[in-house]
C-alpha cells in the first residue's frame, strides 16, 4: 500500500474507531440494542467510507477537528446497518462477517433488525447534532438520505433481490452496483466536498473518481468472492454462484480488465480535479491501491 496512505490511516483510523467505539452508547438508552448497534458498528472494518472523506478535506487543506471527524463517522453507521440488514435471514442469511457471527446470529433476528434500525436514524442525527453551520448540516443529510434510500442503495438491494437467479444485462448489474454499492461510496466523498465548501460546480471530477473508484470496489469484490479465500475477506467465500456478478456475467479475466480499465477512469477523474481545483490528489490516488493485487491472481 502506498506510503502516503498508510501515514494517513495510521493518523486517522485510531481517531474514527474513537468516535465509534465511545460515541453510539451515550445515544442509546437500551442496554442489549447499544450493545447489538456497537457489536457490528465496531467489529473492524477498513473504515474505507470515513476515510474517503477525511481524504478530500486533506486534499482541499481544510482543518479536521472533533466535529467534522464524527460527522464523517456517521456515514460507517449507515454502512454498518446496511451490512447487518444485507446479512439477516431474509435477506442474504450469512453466517460470518468480518471474520465473526453476524448480527443475527449473535443476537437474534429481532433485535439485529433494531440495531440496523437504531443505526440508520443514529447516522442523520450525528449529521446534525453539533456545530456545522445549518446550510452545510441540511446538505449533507439531503445527500446521505439520497445516497441511502430508495434511490440509492436501497434500490439496488431491491434489485440483488428481485433479480436473484435472473441473468441481469451489463447495464443492468452495473445499475444494481452503482446503487447498492457506489451510492455510499460516492457520498463519502461528496460529503468532504460539502464540509469543504467546494461550490458544486467544481464538484464533478472528484464525484466521478467516486463512482468510478466504487464501480471498481464492486468488480474487485465479486473478483475475491471466486478467487479469494475466507481468511483473506473475512466472510464465506464462493455465495454468489446465483447472483449477477461480474465473473458469472463476462467472466473471471474480462472482470479483471473491467476492473483494471474503471481504475484508470478514476484516476484520471482525479487528474483533473487536481488540475481543475488546483489540489494534490496524489493521496485520494492512493486509495486505488486497494486494488493492488488486480493483476496478481
Amino acid at each position: 500500500m502506498a506510503t502516503k496512505l498508510t501515514d494517513f490511516e495510521n493518523l486517522w483510523i485510531p481517531k474514527i474507531n474513537h468516535v465509534l467505539a465511545n460515541e453510539i452508547t451515550q445515544d442509546t438508552d437500551q442496554t442489549t440494542l447499544a450493545a447489538a448497534m456497537n457489536y457490528s458498528v465496531n467489529a473492524g472494518g477498513k473504515r474505507l467510507r470515513p476515510l474517503l472523506t477525511l481524504a478530500v478535506l486533506t486534499s482541499l487543506g481544510d482543518k479536521i477537528d472533533h466535529t467534522v471527524l464524527k460527522t464523517s463517522c456517521a456515514l460507517e453507521l449507515m454502512h454498518s446497518y446496511s451490512l447487518i440488514h444485507d446479512d439477516l435471514p431474509a435477506m442474504d442469511n450469512d453466517d460470518l462477517r468480518r471474520g465473526k457471527p453476524t448480527n443475527h446470529v449473535k443476537f437474534g433476528a429481532g433485535m439485529a433488525t433494531l440495531a440496523g434500525d437504531g443505526l440508520q436514524p443514529l447516522a442523520f442525527q450525528w449529521l446534525v447534532d453539533n456545530d456545522l453551520d445549518n446550510e452545510t448540516q441540511a446538505e449533507l443529510t439531503l445527500a446521505l438520505a439520497k445516497a441511502a434510500g430508495p434511490h440509492g442503495m436501497v434500490s439496488g438491494q431491491a434489485d440483488d433481490i428481485e433479480f436473484e437467479g435472473t441473468r441481469l444485462s451489463l447495464e443492468g448489474l452495473q445499475k444494481l452496483d452503482r446503487n447498492k454499492t457506489g451510492a455510499l461510496i460516492r457520498y463519502a466523498v461528496e460529503a468532504g466536498l460539502i464540509m469543504g465548501r467546494v461550490i458544486p460546480e467544481k464538484r464533478q471530477s472528484l464525484l466521478t473518481f467516486a463512482e468510478k473508484f466504487g464501480e471498481a470496489y464492486q468488480i474487485y469484490d465479486d473478483i475475491l468472492d471466486v478467487v479469494g479465500t475466507e481468511a483473506e475477506i473475512g466472510k464465506p467465500v464462493h455465495q454468489d454462484a446465483g447472483k449477477n456478478t461480474y465473473p458469472n456475467l463476462v467472466g473471471l479475466d474480462q472482470s479483471y480488465e473491467m476492473l483494471h480499465e474503471t481504475i484508470q477512469q478514476a484516476q484520471q477523474a482525479l487528474q483533473t480535479a487536481g488540475e481543475e481545483l488546483s489540489i494534490d490528489t496524489n493521496l485520494l490516488n492512493d486509495f486505488t491501491s486497494y486494488f493492488k493485487n488486480e493483476d496478481e491472481k
